[in-house]
């Protein structure tokens, strides 16, 4: 039944003349690369996070040594977050040509009889299942953060964290079993040996092996040029027509800018936001202050001139803030020299990131803000009215929106 030409199991089922060693490896080696990049600036969005900075901003449950805390994240250049989550984004979606044309390179030894020869080849086969599997599940869920579509089970950041590990460790095996021979076929010194990979039995080939190529660095030049906008923003987001532009039409005028959450979503409401009832809570080492927003315009205030740049991959230009420094909150509350960390917690009742952590660097950075205006105008109640939080080269989602209380100490 193996050698059956009508079962994917024989040989004789894949009939493409295009599969083949030099198909495949140039294919690898373009993949070597990219998903390196891809895993680096992974690494870099988890540290843009603050993971060690209490269980508030990562709650990643059992991660061991896995969870290991990389540096404290700068505040300098403000477009860093901008930058490397726009690349790992970007670059994620530009390979999905390049990763499916992979993987059609290579299904036919997928279907290889038997399962395993030997232990060596029962090992080499597990870490191919969980290759395979683990690099459509890390595209897929990436992917799918990126559309806000999170129809899978359980949150977006542990399942891709965990995902991801399991991803490179078997692609950092199978990568040093094969790339030596893939730059070997590439450089045209193993052309005429035999492979698996060729079928015994090819169709006429319509298309040769370059112009294969040339279709699938199409593919992906296309998917580039339609996302590379949203990290971008301004006026070259209007070609990012593969991204997201938020879940609310954000109108024109100073806060004519995106919106991922609304107010309605988190349950904003106006008696919540209300002059006469909102107070700021600001909690440190000599006590605690309530503030009311005219007694915040009564402070100094100070403006900053700072993008906003999600974990999705999209970023706005640069806009024009407005506010109180958060270091001049926590001198109020005992911190007259260097401030501490920040426990930021929102009105938002419900939903992830309502709470969030910032470090002793990001509040002492002298455009780091309780923002109250954007770009000459008062927040809107979808861009965080009557308070948000906004920080130089801080992920989107620790920019708290609707802020209620600061606690400033250690965490």
């Amino acid at each position: 039944m193996r050698d059956h030409p009508r079962l994917p199991t024989s040989p004789g089922f894949w009939r493409s003349p295009l599969r083949g060693p030099w198909f495949t490896s140039v294919l690898g080696l373009v993949l070597l690369i990219g998903i390196t990049v891809l895993f680096v600036t992974g690494l870099v969005s988890y540290a843009a996070y603050n993971p060690d900075l209490s269980r508030v901003n990562d709650t990643t449950p059992d991660k061991g040594v896995l969870g290991f805390y990389l540096f404290a994240w700068p505040t300098d250049p403000v477009w860093l977050y901008r930058l490397t989550q726009g690349v790992h984004v970007t670059l994620g979606i530009t390979l999905i040509p390049v990763l499916l044309a992979k993987l059609w390179s290579v299904v036919p030894r997928l279907f290889t009889l038997p399962p395993a020869r030997s232990l060596a080849h029962a090992l080499e086969r597990i870490s191919l299942v969980l290759l395979v599997g683990g690099g459509l599940f890390e595209f897929t869920t990436g992917v799918l953060n990126v559309q806000l579509d999170y129809v899978f089970p359980g949150s977006f950041y542990p399942l891709h964290f965990y995902g991801a590990w399991v991803f490179f460790a078997a692609f950092v095996a199978h990568a040093a079993l094969k790339t030596p021979a893939a730059v070997r076929t590439v450089r045209g010194r193993r052309q005429h040996e035999p492979s698996d990979l060729v079928s015994p039995r090819p169709t006429a080939p319509t298309v040769s092996r370059r112009g294969a190529l040339w279709l699938v660095g199409g593919g992906s030049l296309l998917l580039f040029l339609t996302t590379v906008g949203q990290s971008l923003g301004g006026p070259f987001r209007r070609t990012a027509l593969l991204a997201p532009h938020g879940t609310a039409d954000p109108g024109g005028g100073p806060n004519g800018f995106q919106i991922n959450k609304t107010a309605a979503y988190a349950g904003i409401t106006a008696a919540d936001t209300h002059e006469d009832a909102w107070r700021l809570v600001v909690t440190g080492r000599t006590g605690t202050v309530r503030l009311s927003r005219a007694e915040l315009l009564r402070l100094p205030q100070h403006s900053a001139s700072l993008p906003i740049a999600c974990v999705e991959g999209w970023s706005t230009a640069d806009q024009w803030w407005r506010g109180v420094r958060l270091r001049d909150l926590a001198a109020l509350v005992g911190y007259d020299g260097d401030p501490p960390d920040v426990l930021v917690e929102s009105l938002q009742r419900h939903g992830a990131f309502r709470r969030a952590a910032l470090r002793a660097n990001q509040v002492a950075d002298g455009r780091s803000l309780l923002a109250l205006y954007v770009n000459g105008e008062e927040l809107s109640p979808d861009h965080g009215r009557p308070a948000r939080i906004i920080v130089p080269a801080a992920p989107g989602v620790l920019n708290t929106k609707w802020v209620a209380r600061l606690t400033f100490g250690d965490l």
